[in-house]
């Protein structure tokens, strides 16, 4: 393991994590400028955290989001080890994936929404829907917003994973189940759990490139 940056607060941690792109971050939970939380969520691409503080209440909210670990203080050498062992082998399965997408995508998103927070892989999203300057992301059984705007998620995706559907919709092309045309001379796409977005006539040709048809 090699340490590569510490930071004092917050905003000081957004900026050394989106420069360092580190693979994983000891974070703690209550920091000058904002919580661990927040930062998180002023991320385009969340790398794995292990949360380390001196509160256990914070426990449950760190798992609820997928956190790869809880270190409370003081931090026992043998339960550092053991979360050091835990990430080397996420990081091991994540490799196949991370090798597969396009080298400047996001591979994880860190989505705060009021109190509850997710880390979620993009391989399960099946929908980014627009809501204004906000957005929509549809996975499992959660569509929580995220305060990222459309144009600025499609930044940061793999575009031969993520297909923008139309002005309010991306569509990860992995999730279609079925694909029918419309009467407009477009294309409808079914979803998962029956969701039904609409390509417009424009767009369904780059659709039919992308998915091979």
């Amino acid at each position: 393991m090699q340490i590569v940056g510490e930071a004092v607060n917050a905003a000081d941690g957004v900026q050394q994590i989106t420069v360092l792109k580190p693979d994983l971050v000891f974070l703690d939970v209550q920091m000058p400028g904002g919580s661990g939380f927040d930062m998180l969520a002023a991320l385009d691409d969340a790398p794995e955290v292990i949360f380390t503080t001196a509160f256990d209440q914070y426990a449950l909210q760190a798992f609820e989001v997928n956190a790869l670990d809880y270190l409370q203080k003081p931090i026992q050498a043998a339960r550092m080890a053991a979360a050091l062992q835990r990430c080397a082998i996420r990081h091991q399965r994540a490799l196949e994936y991370t090798t597969a997408v396009a080298p400047t995508a996001a591979k994880k998103l860190f989505i705060k929404d009021g109190e509850r927070c997710w880390f979620v892989g993009l391989q399960d999203v099946r929908l980014f829907e627009s809501e204004g300057n906000y957005t929509r992301v549809y996975f499992g059984e959660h569509r929580p917003l995220m305060l990222r705007s459309l144009n600025q998620l499609e930044e940061r995706l793999d575009p031969q994973r993520f297909f923008r559907a139309s002005r309010r919709h991306i569509v990860n092309l992995d999730c279609v189940e079925r694909v029918t045309p419309n009467d407009a001379g477009g294309l409808d796409l079914t979803l998962p759990d029956a969701l039904l977005v609409e390509v417009s006539r424009r767009r369904a040709a780059q659709f039919k490139l992308l998915a091979s048809l």
